[in-house]
């Protein structure tokens, strides 16, 4: 702690460099400006894609089905068989909202475990769902026909739809997770093209920001007098006589304070030689600092160099 004469109690609060952004400086991110849920217009285009692509590869497989029956003596019914891959198609269709906001959510999960768990519950749920859509969509319009569908509903069974269902998800997602990729480096790089250059600054006009969750207090570097460790936290000791407390190191703020001339002279303490008045060497080696205001701070001989030339005077041998 500082050699500070009546020092007040001091805020807690956490440092921010001068960012002068207004409302809607900021890009919304990904996937968040469009629909309630998540899912933005353009989206459509990515929703298009899949569509056609699961459309072709159901044509085919009802054709290849179709021709395998044939081969093997069956009859070529490839009307039927096509019905059964649509009525499968159109419901994961219907269904793509929910892979799309799920690799997003696991896209902002930081740890594996969490991701695994999103993944593996939202198949659960695609799975669920699918299969149930899949199963009500036939029967409805097979009803509709005259006739009727059995999905002949068994443990067996439900493997068999969930593995298919597990591939398909997994297509879907490393899909999309491909498509979101693209998407932010695209707009990370639009961000990058259209910012706008900020005329360079001198280093008396820059502020410091001390924040403390949503409060900020701004700071003038001329208004530091000092800042002193105080185990995990930096103590900002102001000229009017007010102290902050931040959280963080006495050697990065150091390095972000060296250009407006407040430098350590402690191994405890940084002091802004800007505001010192007076500087007194002790024989030990140790010195006292007077700032303009009257208060006082003590320095140690190793950082003596850093002050000795403070008024012009030499220091003494």
């Amino acid at each position: 702690m500082a050699d500070s004469q009546n020092a007040p109690e001091t805020e807690r609060v956490e440092t921010l460099w001068d960012q002068n952004q207004t409302r809607g400086d900021q890009a919304p991110p990904a996937g968040t400006s469009g629909w309630r849920g998540g899912i933005n217009r353009g989206d459509w285009t990515m929703f298009a894609a899949i569509a056609a692509i699961a459309l072709a590869i159901g044509i085919v497989n009802a054709l290849s089905g179709a021709q395998d029956a044939a081969w093997r003596g069956g009859s070529y019914d490839v009307g039927r068989r096509l019905f059964w891959e649509f009525s499968s198609i159109v419901v994961i269709l219907l269904l793509l909202p929910i892979p799309v906001l799920v690799v997003r959510r696991i896209r902002r999960a930081r740890s594996l475990a969490a991701r695994i768990g999103i993944a593996a519950a939202a198949l659960l749920v695609f799975s669920a769902l699918h299969i149930i859509g899949m199963v009500g969509l036939r029967k409805l319009v097979l009803w509709l026909a005259g006739s009727a569908y059995d999905f002949r509903f068994s443990l067996t069974t439900v493997l068999y739809e969930f593995r298919k269902d597990a591939v398909t998800a997994a297509l879907l997602g490393a899909t999309i997770w491909l498509i979101e990729s693209r998407r932010e480096l695209r707009a990370a790089a639009y961000t990058t093209m259209s910012a706008p250059t900020a005329p360079p600054e001198q280093p008396s006009s820059q502020s410091i920001w001390l924040r403390d969750g949503a409060s900020r207090i701004r700071v003038a570097p001329r208004d530091i007098l000092w800042v002193a460790s105080a185990g995990n936290y930096i103590e900002y000791s102001l000229a009017n006589g007010t102290q902050h407390l931040i959280r963080g190191t006495l050697a990065a703020t150091e390095t972000d304070l060296a250009r407006f001339a407040i430098v350590r002279v402690h191994r405890t303490r940084l002091a802004n030689l800007d505001r010192v008045s007076g500087v007194d060497f002790k024989p030990s080696g140790d010195f006292e600092l007077t700032f303009d205001n009257g208060q006082t701070l003590g320095g140690s001989r190793r950082y003596r160099p850093a002050v000795a030339s403070l008024g012009g005077r030499t220091e003494p041998v």
